[in-house]
C-alpha cells in the first residue's frame, strides 16, 4: 500500500482504499484489491494476507485457472494430484485510468500469464454511494474481454476435480475475522452448507469484530450461470463464482460483464430488512 493508492469516500469519510499495484510475490496472485474496506463508523470488514490463506487480498477479482494460469494465488489444484505448487502464477495489472474521483474509480486492466502474455483485458468501475446513516454501497462493474483470435476458458479447483463445492474464482470478498464464525444467509437458506453453491438473488454475511462490534455485508448481483461460493467456519468469505461446477468460456473477441452491489452496514440486519435492502440495491 502506498500514498498513491486511491481512496473511496462517502460524505468525506474514507470507506475503502484501493491498492493498485501491490508489491507481492508472484505466488500470491498480485492484483488490484480493496483493503481496508470499512463501515461508516470505521469498522474494518475486509482482511488481507491472512495467515490461513496469504493470497486472499481484501475484495478483488481473481480466478485460479485462466487458460492454465493461476491468477488467484496459492497452490493450483491438479486433477488426480491435489493442490500443488506450480510456476503458473500470473498478474492482473492496472493499465490506465478512465476516471479517478473521490467516489468513483474506473480503469483498464490486463490479465497476464507468468511471461506477461495477455489473457484478458478488463474495464472496471468502482463506486461508493451512501444508503443511510448506517450503510453505504460499493458498486463493482467490470467487463472481461478475450483476445480477438482466442477463446479463454475460466476454471476453478472444482472444475479441475476438487470435491466439496470448492468452485471459487471471480469477485471475492475476504471478510474480517471475528471471535466466532459469521452467519451467512439468503432469503430462503441459512448456513454455509446451504448457501454455498446456491444461486439466490442475494447473500448476506453477519459478523462481529474482536471488540464485539457488529457488521453486515449484503451481496447482490449474481450473473446468470454463476453460483455463490461461501465460507464461514474455516474463514469468512463470499465469492460470485464464475466456474463453480463447470468451466466457462469467453469466446474470442467477446466480453463477459459483471455487476455487483455490496451494502456495508453497521450492526446486524434481520432477513426482512436484508430483503428490502437487496431490492433497493438491485435497481438499475
Amino acid at each position: 500500500m502506498t500514498d498513491d493508492d486511491p481512496r473511496l469516500l462517502v460524505a468525506d469519510r474514507e470507506v475503502a482504499r484501493y491498492v493498485l499495484d501491490p508489491d507481492l510475490d508472484a505466488k500470491h496472485g498480485p492484483r488490484p484489491y480493496l483493503h481496508p474496506v470499512r463501515t461508516l463508523a470505521g469498522t474494518p470488514v475486509t482482511d488481507t494476507l491472512p495467515e490461513d490463506h496469504v493470497w486472499h487480498l481484501g475484495a478483488s477479482l481473481a480466478v485460479q485457472d485462466v487458460d492454465g494460469t493461476n491468477l488467484w494465488g496459492g497452490r493450483t489444484y491438479v486433477r488426480d494430484t491435489g493442490y500443488t505448487w506450480r510456476d503458473d502464477h500470473g498478474r492482473i495489472s492496472h493499465d490506465g485510468w478512465f476516471h479517478r474521483e473521490a467516489d468513483r474509480l474506473e480503469h483498464r486492466l490486463r490479465w497476464c500469464d507468468r511471461d506477461g502474455g495477455l489473457l484478458l483485458t478488463e474495464r472496471r468501475r468502482l463506486a461508493a454511494r451512501p444508503v443511510d446513516d448506517r450503510a453505504w454501497t460499493l458498486e463493482v462493474d467490470y467487463t472481461l474481454t478475450a483476445p480477438d483470435r482466442r477463446d479463454v476458458t475460466l476454471g476453478s479447483p472444482a472444475t479441475n476435480g476438487r470435491p466439496g463445492g470448492a468452485g471459487y474464482g471471480g469477485f471475492f470478498w475476504r471478510a474480517a475475522a471475528g471471535p466466532t464464525p459469521p452467519r451467512v444467509l439468503t432469503a430462503k437458506t441459512d448456513g454455509e452448507e446451504q448457501v454455498n453453491g446456491s444461486a439466490e438473488p442475494w447473500v448476506a454475511m453477519l459478523g462481529t469484530n474482536p471488540d464485539g462490534v457488529a457488521w453486515t455485508l449484503l451481496f447482490v448481483g449474481l450473473p446468470e450461470g454463476d453460483r455463490w461460493f461461501v465460507r464461514a467456519s474455516m474463514y469468512p468469505g463470499v465469492c460470485s463464482a464464475f466456474a463453480f461446477d463447470e468451466p466457462r468460456v469467453i469466446p474470442a473477441g467477446t466480453s463477459r460483464p459483471g455487476r455487483h452491489r455490496i451494502a456495508v452496514v453497521d450492526g446486524h440486519l434481520d432477513r426482512d430488512a436484508l430483503g428490502a435492502l437487496a431490492e433497493r440495491l438491485d435497481r438499475p
